[in-house]
């Protein structure tokens, strides 16, 4: 009989806070964001806890309204570089964007970041949905591409990673001292890649890790982003944006489905959604906690963050108490997703510009809020359901990753759902993804081997 099934479990690691105004929270320390010292205690408390993986975001693009955590951070690849000498397990999934990045440069970056980690580096590939963007790179881009052509791009781009990536066979590095030997050159693979979008000679100069490639991420609710994650990736960020069971396990089917289409075993590719819990040993206690929270949140705060979504728009200039304005098409090029959900809804509720600013900056439907066991429940009844293969933690609190792993891991390990210990020492292992094969490794049929038992 086969091992029961488990849920998988990542952090997401963001210094200050989500939101416009957690670093005012009185347990917040307000140099998270670039405190080195806090992310090391918070990787050793998710690996105290046996979770899969931590989850670094990214954005390329501030302004004077963009929230706190995102006017002064650390990059994802250096932050988790530095993560990887203090921690022995766990997995460092970053974000690295494909449509503002060099497909040899990133690979090199991420295949290092695997090396130094013994096999521990995941991917979040993400195509950069603010069109200000490019801004920050005129010299490579004039305009901001629109959102399908930046998944079109995308695809090439992990084409040409995953092809650097197998640029060396496992065993060409022979280091035969008293030969002189130090690689078969047989086994290095030049990709000479020649595309819509890139042009890359190769090889890259570094050796696969012990995993073969970085875990692949991707975060994309599109119909665009669904195809990208059904053809490439191999674990899949989903947003809060599923409130109800039953659009969360409409996802999921959907996800499957596609990634049956183009060929792949479902099984090898993970769903994550995200979960947003507010724990109190109460449930009237957890309310609380929501209600402190959401009250450091002023209206203008929430009319900046509301903007971001909608490619930096002004709100300011709107009545608050009318109905949300006709946007268009406003949105659509960068959040595509979630912009659509919220026009949507304000439209179907009849619900004013105040009421979804708030919504979205506080947005109670998306926390998960209760006591551990109601956490747990929620985890429990999602995974069973088809809606899930894990989830991604994202604390509303500053001790929200603490509490997380004191007070709801042991109730899931005591119902059978998550591991006490790890089965292994790289993200793929933990995650029980296959190690991808070397494209040039091939058995040589040969007189000798042929007749060999």
């Amino acid at each position: 009989m086969g091992k029961q099934r488990e849920v998988k479990l990542g952090a997401m690691l963001l210094g200050v806070g989500r939101g416009t105004s957690t670093w005012r929270h009185p347990d917040a320390q307000p140099d998270a964001s670039v405190n080195p010292g806090i992310y090391k205690s918070w990787v050793w408390k998710a690996e105290e806890g046996k979770l899969d993986f931590i989850f670094i975001a990214d954005g390329l693009y501030i302004e004077e309204k963009s929230i706190p955590h995102l006017l002064n951070r650390f990059e994802p690849l250096t932050l988790l570089s530095a993560l990887a000498s203090a921690s022995e397990r766990i997995g460092l999934v970053g974000t690295l964007s494909t449509t503002y990045s060099e497909p040899f440069t990133a690979a090199r970056q991420l295949a290092s970041l695997d090396m130094l980690s013994g096999g521990r580096a995941g991917w979040n590939v993400v195509t950069s949905p603010l069109d200000s963007t490019s801004l920050n790179f005129g010299n490579r881009r004039q305009e901001h591409p629109e959102h399908n052509l930046r998944y079109e791009i995308a695809a090439e781009f992990l084409q040409v990673v995953r092809g650097l990536w197998d640029s060396w066979e496992d065993d060409a590095f022979v280091r035969d001292r008293s030969s002189g030997v130090f690689f078969d050159p047989s086994k290095m693979h030049t990709l000479n890649h020649q595309g819509r979008f890139f042009t890359v000679k190769g090889p890259l100069n570094v050796a696969r890790s012990k995993q073969g490639h970085p875990v692949i991420f991707q975060a994309g609710s599109s119909d665009a982003g669904r195809n990208l994650a059904a053809q490439e990736a191999e674990a899949i960020f989903t947003g809060i944006e599923h409130e109800t069971l039953e659009e969360a396990v409409a996802f999921y089917q959907d996800i499957k489905g596609r990634i049956t289409a183009h060929g792949r075993n479902p099984d090898d590719v993970l769903v994550f959604p995200a979960i947003a819990p507010i724990l109190g040993q109460t449930r009237d206690a957890a309310e609380r906690i929501y209600e402190e929270v959401a009250n450091l949140v002023t209206i203008d705060k929430a009319l900046d963050y509301l903007g971001r979504l909608f490619e930096h728009h002004d709100f300011s200039s709107y009545a608050l108490d009318e109905f949300f304005p006709e946007l268009g098409e406003l949105g659509r090029n960068g959040f595509q997703a979630m912009t659509d959900r919220i026009k949507r809804e304000a439209r179907e509720k009849g619900q004013t510009l105040r009421e979804v600013a708030i919504q979205v900056a506080t947005p109670r439907g998306a926390f998960v809020i209760g006591t551990p066991e109601d956490i747990a429940d929620r985890i429990q009844e999602r995974f069973e359901a088809g809606a899930a293969d894990g989830f991604v933690l994202g604390p509303v609190t500053p001790r929200g990753l603490e509490d997380f792993v004191d007070c709801v891991v042991p109730i899931l390990r005591r119902r059978g759902l998550f591991r006490s210990e790890y089965e292994s020492d790289t993200l793929r292992g933990n995650l029980g993804l296959p190690i991808p094969a070397n494209r040039h490794a091939r058995m040589l049929v040969t007189p000798a081997n042929i007749f060999s038992e």
